[in-house]
């Protein structure tokens, strides 16, 4: 009963500003306000704003939010770990078997590499300031990479 009267009241307060708007030939903008402050109006017709006003007094209706919450949570929880684990067992089983079925020769062994070679002349270190100035390492960096 107290949220139908605040729905009617809040309406009535809408149109007259509404009406105020539209007097001073901002039309557009109370045709605007006037939709507006027929919404509650129009819920409270519905029986939507009984509906919300029994559901959020009702402890059961609180505790079907915190069932609904928990369910979510669960979804969640469980897709996360699905995701970090790489999908399903069952995507993950076909992955493998795919992985094996795409090798051209899955017994022979993996081609040698040879010996690794380094350059024959490294660049000359940027030399190292007093270890009073802060900031040495981050101009050496920037030097380095030519800012």
């Amino acid at each position: 009963m107290i949220a139908e009267t605040v729905c009617s009241a809040v309406s009535a307060a809408g149109l007259g500003i509404a009406a105020v708007t539209a007097y001073r030939k901002r039309f557009l903008s109370a045709a605007r306000i006037a939709a507006y402050s027929l919404v509650p109006v129009g819920l409270v017709m519905t029986g939507v704003v009984g509906w919300a006003a029994d559901t959020a007094f009702s402890p059961v209706a609180w505790a079907g939010f915190v069932v609904l919450g928990g369910a979510w949570l669960l979804f969640s929880g469980t897709r996360a770990v699905e995701r970090r684990r790489g999908g399903t067992r069952k995507e993950r089983r076909a992955a493998r078997a795919s992985d094996r079925s795409d090798a051209v020769a899955p017994t022979a062994s993996a081609p040698s590499l040879g010996p690794a070679v380094r350059p024959a002349t490294r660049p000359a270190a940027a030399p190292r300031a007093k270890s009073g100035d802060d900031f040495s390492d981050i101009e050496a960096i920037l030097k380095k990479h030519g800012i």
